[in-house]
C-alpha cells in the first residue's frame, strides 16, 4: 500500500494524516462504499484490514473480556454466597440474619443504582479517556465487593449492593461503546460477544470457585461465603491498573500502530464508527437520541431479554441446588449450563456478523430460550435431569441472542455521541426487566420446580422474538423505501 500525505496534514492534533491509496484506488472513496464492496475492489484492502483487525483484537479483546469477567463475577457470586455451607448455618442468610425476601431487595437495589449510573457513565468514558474511566470503575467495584465480606446486616448488604450497582453500571454500555470507536459494524457483533460470553466463563469459574473456597469455611473464623466475596473483589483491584496503563483509547492515539494504521483506522471508520475527536455530546445529539422513536423499539425488547439475563445470573446456584444437588455439589453443577453458553454464544456472534442478519439471529434464539424455559415449567419438577437439560438450552437461548442486538443497536446510530446515548439507555431501560428477574423465581416454590420464573421468562423470550422480527421487516420497509427517496440505508 503506498501512502501519500494529503494538504493540511501538519495541523492534524493526534496523528499525521495521510491519505493511503490501493493500487491507485483513493481508500476514502473505497469506504464510502459497503465492506463487502472495499474487499472487491483490491485483496491488497482485504489483507491491510484483517491485519489491523487482528491487531487491535491482541490489545483490546482480552483485557475488555477479563474486565466484564471480574465484573459480572463480583456482580453474581452473592447467589453462591446465598447457599454457600447452607447445611451448617454458615451462608449470607443464616449470618447476616436476612430473609428470602430481603434478600430479593438487596438484589433489586444494586440494579435500581445500575440503572441510574449507566447514561452518566457512558458520558464520562468520552468525556475522560476510557483507559481512565474504566480503571477507575474496576478499583471501585472491586474494592465495594470485598467489602460485601465484612457485612453482617441486612442494611449493611444493601448498601453495598447499591454501592457496586453504581460502580458496575458503566463498564459494559461503556465497552459497548467503547467498541464503536474501532470497529465496524459487521466487527461488532462477534466482539461484544466475546465480552458478554466471558460472563458465562465467569458463571463457570463462580461455581467452581465457590465450590473450592467452600472448604475454606471457618478459616481464621470467617465464613466461606466471606472469603468468597474477599477471593473475587481482589483480581478486579489488580487488573485495574492493566486497564489504567494498557487499554488503548482511541485508534489516532494507539501508540502501538504504525501512521499508516492510524489513517487505515480512521477512514474505515468515517461511515461505521465513533471518533475518538468528536466533540462531547451537545443536548442537540441528545435531542436527536431522545425523540427518535426507532430506537424504543431496540429498547423494549432489550427489556425483554434483560429478566432471563438476570434471573439466570443470579438464581443459576438456586436452580441447579432445586434439581436435587446439594450444597457444594450445587456449585459445582452450575458449571455445565455456563460452559455451553460460552460456545453458543459465540458462535452466534460470529454468524449474525458473517450473514450480516442481527435481527433475525436474536429472534430465533430468544425463541430457542423460551422454549427451554416453556420445557421446565411445564415439566414435573421431580424431572430433575429433563429440566437440567432445560436449563441448559434456555442459557444458550438467553445469552446468544444479546451480542447481536447490541450490534444492530449500534450499527443504526450515525453519531458518535448519541451512540454512547443510545447503548446507555438501551441497558438502562433493561434493567426494569432485570429487576423483574430478581422476584420471578419465589423460593416458596423450589418444590413446585420455580413455575412462575419460567413462565416469566418464556413470555418475555418470546416478546423477543416478535420484536426482532417486526424490527427487522420495519428496516426492510425502510431500505427499500430509502432507495427512491432519501438514500438512507439500516443494517439488519
Amino acid at each position: 500500500m503506498s501512502v501519500e500525505k494529503t494538504p493540511g496534514a501538519e495541523s492534524a492534533p493526534d496523528v499525521e494524516v495521510a491519505q493511503p491509496q490501493v493500487n491507485n484506488f483513493p481508500l476514502f472513496f473505497v469506504t464510502q462504499l459497503t465492506i463487502q464492496e472495499s474487499y472487491d475492489y483490491d485483496p491488497e484492502l482485504i489483507a491491510c484490514n484483517k491485519a489491523l483487525v487482528w491487531k487491535q483484537d491482541l490489545h483490546i479483546v482480552p483485557l475488555c473480556s477479563g474486565a466484564f469477567l471480574l465484573c459480572y463475577l463480583d456482580r453474581s457470586n452473592i447467589g453462591n454466597a446465598k447457599i454457600l455451607n447452607q447445611d451448617t448455618g454458615n451462608d449470607l442468610l443464616s449470618e447476616t440474619h436476612m430473609t428470602s425476601y430481603q434478600y430479593t431487595v438487596a438484589l433489586m437495589v444494586f440494579l435500581i443504582a445500575y440503572a441510574l449510573f449507566e447514561v452518566p457513565s457512558n458520558y464520562l468514558l468520552k468525556k475522560l479517556r476510557p483507559s481512565r474511566w474504566i480503571g477507575f470503575l474496576m478499583l471501585a467495584w472491586g474494592a465495594t465487593a470485598m467489602g460485601l465480606g465484612g457485612s453482617h446486616s441486612f442494611a449493611q448488604v444493601t448498601g453495598i449492593r447499591f454501592l457496586l450497582g453504581a460502580t458496575e453500571a458503566g463498564l459494559f454500555p461503556g465497552l459497548v461503546y467503547y467498541l464503536t470507536f474501532w470497529y465496524r459494524n459487521s466487527e461488532r457483533s462477534m466482539r461484544v460477544a466475546l465480552i458478554l460470553a466471558s460472563a458465562t466463563l465467569a458463571g463457570a469459574f463462580g461455581g467452581a470457585i465457590a465450590y473450592g473456597v467452600g472448604h475454606m469455611n471457618e478459616v481464621r473464623g470467617l465464613a466461606a461465603w466471606r472469603w468468597l466475596f474477599i477471593i473475587e473483589g481482589a483480581p478486579s483491584c489488580a487488573t485495574a491498573f492493566l486497564v489504567w496503563f494498557f487499554l488503548p483509547d482511541y485508534p489516532e492515539s494507539a501508540s502501538w500502530l504504525s501512521p499508516e494504521e492510524k489513517n487505515l483506522a480512521a477512514q474505515r471508520l468515517q461511515i461505521e464508527g465513533s471518533q475518538g475527536a468528536a466533540k462531547a455530546m451537545s443536548w442537540e445529539d441528545a435531542k436527536a437520541v431522545l425523540t427518535n422513536w426507532r430506537l424504543y423499539a431496540h429498547y423494549i425488547v432489550y427489556f425483554g431479554i434483560s429478566a432471563p439475563f438476570a434471573s439466570l445470573s443470579l438464581f443459576t446456584p438456586s436452580l441447579v441446588s432445586g434439581l436435587g444437588y446439594s450444597n457444594l455439589r450445587a456449585q459445582l453443577m452450575t458449571v455445565p449450563p455456563w460452559a455451553a453458553a460460552y460456545v453458543v454464544t459465540t458462535a452466534v456472534a460470529w454468524s449474525a456478523d458473517h450473514f450480516n442478519s442481527r435481527g433475525l439471529h436474536s429472534a430465533a434464539f430468544a425463541l430457542i430460550g423460551a422454549m427451554g424455559f416453556l420445557a421446565s415449567a411445564v415439566l414435573p419438577p421431580d424431572a430433575y435431569l429433563h429440566r437440567y437439560g432445560c436449563l441448559i438450552v434456555a442459557a444458550c437461548g438467553s445469552f446468544a441472542c444479546i451480542p447481536p442486538l447490541l450490534g444492530w443497536l449500534s450499527a443504526n446510530i450515525r453519531s458518535t455521541s448519541g451512540t454512547g446515548l443510545a447503548i446507555a439507555l438501551n441497558v438502562s431501560f433493561g434493567a426494569p426487566g432485570q429487576i423483574v428477574g430478581v422476584w420471578i423465581y419465589k423460593s416458596d416454590e423450589e418444590k413446585k420446580g420455580y413455575p412462575t420464573g419460567h413462565w416469566t421468562n418464556a413470555g418475555l423470550l418470546l416478546m423477543v422474538t416478535v420484536g426482532c422480527i417486526l424490527l427487522r421487516v420495519y428496516y426492510g420497509w425502510r431500505n427499500r423505501r430509502g432507495k427512491s427517496e432519501s438514500g438512507e440505508w439500516f443494517a439488519y
